[in-house]
């Protein structure tokens, strides 16, 4: 059908369960030396990381997207093989399709058209490709490069993440920020006892819930014209032997901030700590930051460009947002780049069935080539 149809096609046929690329980074690595990009592997631990680039000085653009899925669960539910892109009325299926090998191939193909067409273009052009993103951890994928490209000194301006960011069509939303997340897994100790004897036991599930309960009903912050108020919810509590006549000694709860750039994690910290002093728990209480909030602000270039691109070439004004998830986008935002995410309808990531409609797939690589264009090529001629 077209160049970037099959290049996602031969990716998802790939399977590159997380953290296995499978091989995927190695076909677009041989592309893009082709078209004269240098080529750099970055493995760390178990995980690949890719960085191509093609020009020298001046600003850089790069783009970020992970050849890495999530497994398929039930294989028996899918309509069709997920490692066997399948294409129905005018939708191809697979795991991967929009999350998010339809998008590296985009942006692969892009790059190509872009550096063929603008061989002595301005500044830079990069890809930077993780198998590392959809894994429970992300140490070794863009988080590590991140700090790897700190330490070089290794610059990036403008980051254009391929994530699925579309709600019903192609450009109708775009991500100019992320809320960051805060986990926490709490321990409240009590002493276990037998239920008919109370006194001589203490149950923490007594004696946190109304620690929970002043937790749940906190207004941590109001948000901000660019965020909505933090969130706080609990994913997980757990107490108890399994017998109905035995009072637990320990309680165990997981809980996740999504916070703005209104508050810090330390704030988030402290006033959970205080709500539980006040509570006279005997707790223990581990933290795990996996993202700091970022924002492109109104009046950034990256940000200006992308909805001029969504609204002249997709043909809708895209909405402007800060919600979902996290993405690997909160690893770059930290080195100065402007990030915003641009890729396709997002409507069955993770799911039996994944999906992209071929119409989108094949209209994906000219927006991300527009957005070269207009920052390395119509910039630098005034």
């Amino acid at each position: 059908m077209s160049d970037v149809f099959d290049l996602t096609c031969e990716l998802i046929r790939r399977r590159s369960v997380t953290p296995d690329d499978a091989g995927c980074q190695a076909t677009i690595a041989d592309r893009l030396m082709r078209a004269g990009f240098t080529v750099r592997h970055l493995r760390h631990g178990e995980v690949d990381n890719l960085w191509a680039t093609h020009g020298d000085g001046g600003p850089t653009l790069a783009f970020l997207g992970h050849t890495d899925v999530v497994p398929t669960g039930p294989m028996d539910a899918w309509r069709f093989d997920p490692f066997d892109p399948t294409v129905v009325d005018g939708v191809l299926y697979g795991r991967g399709a929009a999350d998010m090998k339809g998008s590296v191939a985009a942006m692969v193909v892009a790059l190509e058209a872009f550096v063929a067409a603008h061989p002595d273009h301005a500044g830079r052009v990069g890809l930077l490709l993780t198998s590392d993103e959809e894994g429970p951890t992300n140490l070794d994928g863009v988080r590590r490069v991140a700090e790897q490209f700190r330490t070089e000194g290794e610059r990036i301006d403008w980051c254009v993440v391929g994530e699925p960011s579309s709600k019903a069509r192609l450009g109708d939303l775009i991500r100019v920020g992320r809320r960051g997340s805060l986990s926490g897994t709490l321990s409240v100790r009590g002493v276990q006892g037998h239920v008919a004897y109370p006194e001589k036991a203490k149950n923490p599930i007594h004696a946190f819930a109304p620690a929970l309960a002043e937790l749940a009903a906190e207004r941590w912050d109001e948000g901000n014209a660019d965020f909505p108020p933090t969130s706080f919810q609990v994913s997980n509590l757990n107490a108890g032997t399994g017998a109905t006549n035995v009072i637990p000694g320990t309680l165990t709860a997981l809980f996740n901030f999504r916070y703005s750039t209104v508050s810090t994690a330390d704030q988030l910290k402290a006033r959970t700590a205080a709500i539980l002093d006040r509570h006279g728990l005997d707790y223990a209480l581990e933290w795990n930051l996996s993202g700091e909030p970022f924002l492109t602000p109104p009046g950034g270039r990256l940000r200006e460009v992308v909805v001029d691109v969504c609204r002249e070439l997709a043909g809708v004004v895209p909405e402007q947002s800060t919600g979902g998830g996290t993405s690997d986008g909160r690893f770059i935002a930290p080195l100065g780049a402007e990030v915003v995410e641009l890729g396709p309808v997002n409507a069955t990531i993770h799911q039996v069935d994944e999906c992209v409609a071929v119409a989108d797939l094949q209209r994906l690589p000219a927006l991300y080539e527009a957005i070269c264009v207009r920052l390395l090529v119509d910039a630098a001629h005034g």
